[in-house]
């Protein structure tokens, strides 16, 4: 699941040297070899779900992470923005696999807040990535062209593929496989629409995300022309990502005493909040660099107790069909935040402005879709903490 980060926070101090190599006409623009692996990623994710309940978590996730690993040997080679925008495209399709059937091997083992324990620490390893990422996509940048990149990526996930062949158990109950009918597929995502609370969830996670994915596309353009900070951009960047690994460990030892949806809903108040500060400092002119990393770091503590707690909430209620649930899920919370998170990141004018507006009208949206899923009534613990038996 990591990888996916790996896929996206590296490019992200190459894109200016990546914009003038394949002549790419206005600086916005570089943001679409992000925003196009999101979309892909949005896209696979619907697809690989349905295909992992039927034929089994282990031979599609594999299956699809080579050809991920084939993609970005296309996205090394390119030789135009449109042949790359084609490869990391089809970069994200395939990586999809690795998001939702992450999820749903989870789903396959654990329920209740048990599950939201387990998606915390898988998180945590997920959002640590980029502490790291931006350095390691430097490093690189200062023995080796820019294409190194996509192939450090191409021989880190050939490893990762290997390693899961070799390691990795099947873990679908063969009586829980669903055969694919457009029926069944209906039936399943028409529970998920029909379920207040995972519905809710969902489209609560992908607004809240948008916040996350605008300020992926907005932060080199931040750091590099707002604050003239190039030089510590990569340290900057892992600053501010660290809270988020920071705050999915903490999540994960406080989950089953509290509960994924207390946790949550407070941590949504919180990043409001802080969203609304935030856009005070910016109107008073009060802004630095100082204040812009540390209210975007106490942002990002606040994403990672939501992001893995709205995941468990929504896909509680899928003991079969895990797959096609998490399918659902991950292409509708990708859709949401990918648009969302674009229209942020198109909106850079040279301030920080947009990038703030955007995280405050997205925190008090995502809480009344909360407001919404739960019927008024917040900070509740339904008894589902148990955890079921490995499989």
């Amino acid at each position: 699941m990591a990888m996916n980060a790996l896929s996206i926070d590296p490019m992200l101090p190459a894109l200016p040297t990546i914009g003038r190599d394949l002549a790419i006409p206005q600086p916005n623009d570089r943001q679409l070899i992000i925003s196009v692996y999101f979309m892909g990623l949005g896209i696979g994710s619907l697809l690989f779900g349905v295909l992992s309940d039927r034929f089994g978590r282990k031979v599609v996730l594999g299956s699809a992470m080579a050809m991920f690993i084939a993609s970005s040997v296309l996205c090394a080679s390119a030789q135009s923005f449109a042949m790359m925008l084609v490869g990391r495209g089809c970069a994200g399709f395939f990586a999809g696999a690795s998001r939702v059937i992450t999820v749903g091997i989870i789903r396959d083992r654990f329920r209740g807040d048990a599950m939201a324990r387990v998606m915390s620490l898988i998180f945590a390893v997920f959002m640590l990535i980029p502490v790291i990422a931006p350095s390691f996509g430097q490093a690189i940048l200062w023995v080796a062209p820019w294409r190194w990149i996509f192939w450090v990526l191409v021989i880190l996930a050939s490893m990762i593929l290997i390693w899961m062949l070799v390691r990795m158990p099947e873990t679908l109950a063969v009586e829980n496989r669903m055969r694919i009918t457009a029926r069944g597929l209906l039936a399943t995502i028409g529970v998920v629409l029909r379920t207040r609370s995972s519905i809710g969830y969902m489209l609560a996670s992908g607004v809240v995300m948008g916040g996350l994915i605008g300020f992926i596309l907005s932060i080199q353009q931040i750091f590099f022309d707002v604050f003239d900070a190039a030089r510590i951009f990569p340290i900057g960047f892992a600053t501010i990502a660290g809270f988020m690994g920071i705050g999915s460990l903490i999540n994960s030892r406080l989950v089953q005493r509290f509960g994924a949806r207390r946790m949550s809903q407070t941590a949504l108040i919180a990043f409001s909040l802080i969203a609304a500060v935030h856009m005070g400092v910016i109107l008073m002119g009060w802004e630095t660099l100082v204040t812009f990393m540390m209210l975007q770091s106490l942002t990002m503590l606040t994403v990672a107790f939501t992001a893995a707690n709205f995941s468990a909430i929504s896909m509680e209620p899928f003991h079969k069909g895990a797959g096609v649930a998490s399918s659902f899920q991950a292409f509708l919370t990708t859709a949401v935040s990918a648009t969302l998170g674009s229209l942020v990141g198109r909106a850079f004018d040279g301030t920080t402005l947009p990038f703030t507006t955007g995280l405050l009208v997205f925190g008090i949206l995502s809480f009344l879709i909360v407001v919404w899923a739960e019927r008024g009534k917040l900070f509740t613990r339904p008894n589902l903490a148990a955890l079921r038996d490995p499989c």
